[in-house]
């Protein structure tokens, strides 16, 4: 069975094309021309990745995704924005969006994009079930709980979470974990990955200001400790 796209935006003519590229593509693709009917089709047809213009009538893309994420925080988001809206753009990825691509841009981007965000996790090298000290994250049944408690996390932070429990220690650079959960590295949107961990932070550090899970390493990235380990 194909896998769904719901594409929003209202402008008729990127609808459009991005329907029929991605249909080329051999995706089942929905849409929609403002937030309030994009939300209400999310929730009925449950679509597994929404291409979603950030200025839309009625709703705009943050409130959508701010709703749709307290519902179905599995599902992926990438978001479609102008250059001018680098605040919205960074808002957007707290809020939990998955990837952004700015206006304007190629409709073969969008599929790459897309292509990227909806293999996430399909990887078959790395073990099933990866433990690090309380966390515990299994790829088959796409799950993550720390202490034994299930912690929801967005497509995107559950690759990048896998890739630094595979490899505890290991110190990553932006550009590495960008090109482990995007299948290549794009200089541009390297600062997208600490925004990612910030929210992943926030799921899974008590103190923020301390962590003790994913260590920021001073001009080099990030690596993932084992708060147990001796």
């Amino acid at each position: 069975m194909s896998q769904t796209i719901l594409v929003v935006d209202d402008e008729m003519q990127i609808v459009r094309l991005l329907r029929g590229y991605l249909e080329q593509a051999g995706y089942r693709v929905l849409t929609a021309y403002n937030g309030v009917e994009a939300l209400s089709i999310a929730r009925q047809e449950r679509p597994d990745l929404v291409v979603l213009d950030l200025q839309l009538p009625k709703m705009d893309g943050l409130e959508f995704t701010r709703r749709i994420r307290s519902e179905r925080p599995e599902m992926a988001i990438l978001m479609l924005t102008a250059r001018v809206e680098e605040l919205d753009r960074i808002v957007g990825l707290e809020l939990g969006a998955d990837d952004y691509v700015t206006k304007p841009f190629s409709p073969r981007e969008i599929v790459a994009r897309v292509r990227a965000i909806l293999r996430r996790g399909q990887a078959q090298s790395a073990p099933a079930v990866l433990r690090v000290g309380p966390l515990v994250l299994d790829r088959e049944r796409h799950e993550v709980t720390r202490d034994g408690v299930p912690v929801d996390l967005t497509p995107t932070e559950f690759e990048l979470l896998a890739t630094l429990m595979a490899a505890p220690e290991r110190v990553f650079s932006r550009a590495a974990l960008l090109e482990a959960v995007q299948g290549v590295a794009f200089e541009a949107y390297e600062r997208t990955i600490d925004v990612h961990i910030k929210n992943l932070r926030r799921k899974l550090e008590a103190d923020l200001a301390n962590p003790r899970y994913i260590v920021t390493v001073r001009g080099a990235g990030y690596r993932l400790e084992d708060p147990e380990a001796p």
